[in-house]
């Protein structure tokens, strides 16, 4: 877990440190989750300064599209497959469902699957084509992005907030 040491750190620091313990009643909780893999073959997980490793809260629709478009989702295979994991962790937990194409394209129809089990055996028998899973990943994701979206372009404050995140340098 990445930042595992430095929520420890922050909770230390509150024992040790009296001023603190004043200002802040409370010590960091730590809510964990999985790390998402990078959307790129061979990414473990997703980097900050690889902007097209990762979904972005500020990404719009075209940069989720194409960013889904270009990553590695190789036919069949689920081990190491970053398409697969949006779809574990952030789609199925989120929604509870999926609906993807399946079929040829002259017999398509859209399934809804109700499992995120159902759905990948479905990718490793070949029912479903990586091209209609990234497109079926690409609505999902936009679908939860467009409120936030809205939020950001709407809101003043967090709009200044949001310039003020995309201000800051990675560095490394």
């Amino acid at each position: 877990m990445d930042q595992r040491k430095v929520n420890m750190l922050a909770r230390e620091y509150l024992d040790k440190n009296k001023a603190a313990r004043k200002k802040y009643r409370f010590k960091p909780i730590i809510l964990s989750h999985p790390m998402l893999m990078g959307l790129k073959q061979g990414q473990v997980k997703m980097s900050k300064s690889d902007p097209n490793s990762a979904i972005f809260m500020e990404d719009d629709a075209s940069a989720v599209k194409k960013k889904i478009r270009q990553a590695y989702c190789p036919p069949g295979e689920t081990k190491e497959n970053p398409i697969l994991d949006y779809c574990k962790h952030i789609i199925f937990n989120r929604n509870g469902k999926m609906t993807i194409k399946v079929g040829a394209k002259e017999e398509s129809t859209m399934k809804e699957y109700l499992s995120y089990e159902d759905m990948e055996q479905d990718y490793v028998a070949g029912t479903i084509h990586p091209g209609d899973l990234k497109a079926a990943v690409t609505a999902a994701l936009n679908e939860m992005l467009e409120p936030v979206r809205k939020h950001f372009a709407e809101n003043a404050k967090a709009k200044a907030l949001l310039k003020q995140i995309k201000s800051f340098k990675v560095t490394r």
